[in-house]
């Protein structure tokens, strides 16, 4: 969807393309040897936002579609059987990139997100954005783009997403309760910080 003319707002996105020349990636993804630096979210709606606003350009969301599954299984511990959840959402999304002149276009993004309890939605929809922003003003971040078959500064890409699985998660917790090193677990997996504090939870 977009206007009969898209003249004005397709020289204001090219002037934010001339002005945000890139954003460095400054924050740490995962941990252990499967770490990767990413683009914060804030330094991205600040950079671009900023420059969005100096000439003329707003975006609105209009449409989330989100799909969600959730893994559930229990777990032994001292006190007796203990409930655990991984909650995985991810949304298609469109906004509408609107200009001062009352020229406007949609632009779409893609995001997920995993949480133990209600904030998947939030960090997948916060992904969504954050990526249809760079993509649209064609934003360099760091040394190589995160969706690159290889990770910034050459780390190796995960295998799989040990959250997604409840049974690799608690094969994984029984492999540390019999004295594993957790470390030994980042060399085949991705292991948020959430997930790392649930293995280790007695």
């Amino acid at each position: 969807m977009k206007s009969e003319s898209i003249k004005q707002i397709t020289q204001a996105i090219i002037s934010v393309m001339n002005e945000v020349k890139g954003i460095d990636k400054t924050m740490t993804i995962g941990s252990g040897p499967n770490a990767y630096k990413g683009v914060p979210d804030k330094e991205v709606k600040k950079a671009i936002g900023s420059a969005m606003s100096k000439h003329g350009l707003a975006i609105l969301p209009i449409s989330v579609v989100a799909k969600t599954s959730i893994e559930r299984w229990s777990e032994e511990t001292s006190y007796g059987p203990k409930q655990k959840q991984s909650v995985f959402t991810e949304v298609n999304t469109d906004y509408l990139l609107t200009h001062l002149s009352g020229e406007f276009i949609t632009i779409s993004g893609y995001g997920h997100g995993t949480d133990s309890q209600d904030k998947s939605a939030g960090k997948a929809t916060t992904y969504a954005l954050k990526y249809a922003l760079l993509y649209t003003f064609l934003t360099p971040t760091g040394s190589i783009d995160d969706s690159d078959s290889t990770h910034s500064d050459e780390i190796q890409t995960p295998k799989e997403l040990l959250f997604l699985n409840g049974e690799l998660f608690k094969k994984a917790k029984k492999f540390i309760q019999e004295g594993g090193h957790i470390d030994d677990i980042k060399k085949k997996y991705q292991v948020t910080k959430e997930i790392e504090t649930l293995l280790n939870e007695k």
